[in-house]
């Protein structure tokens, strides 16, 4: 039996929460277009007949322009320095560009660098005692895959250790490869988890992120990055579970976005999250929401702490402290 963590870590918008949920085959994690639309490290735990894999999905790692972001960065370098293995996502980005962007402060390197300079950044600092696998995916927008030789070529120059693995996550059969690879690297070890846990987040964390997720869907610009979500009221029960959750923002102008002309916009949002969180926890669900100015919540310790990001990694406090587990296994009401 082989058994492990496995930190799922890269820039933002590659796919990390994308290969997640299909290793899981469940839409756990929330995803969007919208960069930095994960902010917690979430544990999914995929089982094999002779593997468990534990996966943490991080946030991007990107340039922090607010304390929210730098503790995003924080959460995702911790995960990196626990896992047994590192699985590095990346993308054929680089290669679709007209122009090479210009290189990150402190990793200067060749414009005809096919890296992109964050991925070289991190391939840099992440911890060298620890097995690599670097999924290069999205390979799928690249019709002539000889252009991906040189690509590998470098990245392979840089980590010479690294398994590189070129993928495309909308595909059954690249995210099956990767987790073959990662097995492979996986110490000998019993599971660390039941068969049934899907994840050890409980089932209120996944109603305040799947609201979230609906305004990252449903608004733009800066307003999807200046909205946390708090739970009011929590009350699950058998048939019906009722839920009052307030939308924090930091501006006048953003909650006015928010709610939209006479309410639409946030009625949307509730209907649309309302259905995502009732095919989680399998019945009817009564949603109500609130939008609150609450001035610079990304940058105040308290704030941020009250929210749920806490200096050492999100708080995990909740009303219902039961790990949910996977859908096939969950006794029928």
């Amino acid at each position: 039996m082989r058994s492990g963590t496995v930190a799922l870590i890269g820039r933002t918008n590659v796919g990390k929460s994308t290969f997640l949920n299909a290793a899981l085959g469940e839409p756990l994690a929330i995803v969007s277009p919208k960069p930095q639309t994960t902010r917690d490290a979430l544990l999914g735990v995929v089982h094999r007949p002779s593997a468990q894999l534990a996966f943490l999905d991080t946030p991007g790692l990107h340039r922090p322009k607010t304390e929210l972001g730098r503790r995003m960065n924080a959460a995702a370098r911790e995960a990196a320095r626990a896992a047994d293995v590192l699985l590095l996502v990346t993308d054929v980005a680089r290669l679709e560009r007209a122009r090479p962007a210009k290189p990150a402060p402190g990793a200067a390197r060749s414009p005809t660098s096919l890296i992109d300079p964050e991925d070289l950044a991190l391939l840099e600092t992440l911890p060298s005692d620890k097995p690599l696998v670097v999924a290069l995916n999205k390979v799928d927008l690249v019709r002539d895959k000889r252009r991906l030789l040189p690509l590998l070529e470098q990245l392979a120059a840089v980590r010479p250790s690294a398994a590189l693995v070129p993928v495309s996550f909308l595909e059954p059969a690249s995210v099956e490869r990767v987790l073959a690879v990662l097995t492979e690297w996986l110490p000998e070890a019993p599971a660390a988890f039941d068969e049934d846990t899907l994840t050890d987040r409980p089932t209120s964390f996944f109603v305040r992120e799947y609201i979230r997720e609906q305004v990252l869907l449903g608004a733009q610009r800066e307003v999807p990055h200046a909205v946390a979500v708090s739970l009011d009221r929590f009350e699950q029960g058998a048939r019906l579970t009722r839920i009052s959750a307030t939308l924090h923002v930091e501006k006048v102008g953003q909650r006015k976005i928010l709610v939209g002309t006479g309410g639409e916009r946030i009625k949307h949002i509730g209907t649309a999250a309302r259905a995502r969180i009732e095919a989680l926890l399998g019945h009817q669900v009564h949603l109500e929401l609130f939008v609150r100015v609450t001035p610079e919540w990304r940058e105040l310790p308290r704030q941020l702490a009250e929210l749920g990001y806490s200096e050492a990694g999100p708080s995990r406090a909740t009303t219902e402290p039961e790990a949910i587990l996977a859908p096939q296994e969950q006794e029928p009401e």
